[in-house]
């Protein structure tokens, strides 16, 4: 197989001066739990931050107002009347889909419904996105737009079905397997994060330490999400939100060390890291 190593990540692209809201992209946001009201909360946020005009965020009934308390900016719904939730899949350029879900029965069959629906849309998947999906990879099958997963390597270990010592031996060869069998982008979290088409390969160098911590894969599933819906394609998405959100931990770090960091100061420093990239 020939693999082309790619360095350089894409620019933001130009705001036309007569640009609005409909212009930059509405991201759906499918994420929470019980406990977990956070994660849809942070992936909603970061997707604002991005650069999205528009962004909905749909969470069980029982969080909605823990949800729409955490950021003014974006609009919120109960994800348990399906038919709200597949009629605002259908208003929505980019669905990101996964953070802090769960795993029960109600929720595989959630994420398996929207993914048979979403043939035709941008998806980022994460988190318990990735946890319900099918064994045997037919959730991403048949797409018209590839599907871009975002798993740390205990999430892509049991995609694979090997160990984790086995992903992080191995993590550019099965990445670039998974990414070309499946025929999607797959974005392998973790030190020198890898991106992969299946033929072609980046391996972020921004980032530290200090990003190890709860809730910065939601963050980074919203960025992505933003900037898919900015029309980048799914791989240069995946390229420029691994090397701004790495950029944005790195900020965050200079001011307040690695060891304090959270999540959240990454949505305070995403503004300057994306200004890095301006086209």
């Amino acid at each position: 197989m020939n693999l082309t190593c790619v360095t350089d990540v894409p620019r933001l692209p130009f705001r036309q001066a007569e640009g609005h809201k409909g212009s930059y992209g509405r991201v759906l946001v499918v994420a929470g739990s019980r406990g977990m009201s956070g994660a849809a909360v942070l992936c909603g946020s970061a997707a604002l931050r991005g650069g999205a005009g528009l962004v909905a965020v749909a969470c069980p009934e029982d969080i909605l107002d823990i949800v729409a308390a955490g950021n003014p900016c974006y609009t919120t719904f109960g994800y348990l009347g399906s038919d709200a939730l597949f009629e605002q899949v259908e208003r929505s350029d980019v669905v990101a889909l996964g953070p802090g879900l769960g795993h029960e029965t109600a929720q595989q069959t959630l994420v398996r419904s929207l993914l048979a629906s979403l043939r035709d849309k941008p998806v980022v998947i994460d988190a318990d996105g990735l946890n319900n999906l099918h064994a045997d990879g037919r959730d991403l099958a048949g797409r018209a737009t590839l599907a871009l997963l975002t798993p740390h390597p205990g999430e892509f270990a049991k995609l694979i079905g090997k160990t984790i010592a086995e992903v992080q031996a191995n993590r550019e060869p099965l990445a670039v397997e998974f990414a070309s069998r499946h025929k999607c982008v797959l974005l392998l979290k973790g030190h020198r994060t890898i991106v992969t088409d299946g033929s072609r390969v980046y391996t972020n160098a921004t980032g530290n330490p200090g990003m190890a911590t709860g809730g910065c894969g939601d963050v980074l599933t919203g960025l992505i999400a933003a900037l898919l819906g900015q029309k980048l394609s799914p791989f240069d998405a995946a390229c420029l939100g691994a090397w701004v959100h790495g950029r944005a931990g790195d900020l965050a770090a200079a001011e307040n060390g690695q060891t304090a960091l959270i999540s959240s100061d990454l949505l305070t420093h995403l503004g300057k890291a994306l200004r890095e990239v301006e086209s």
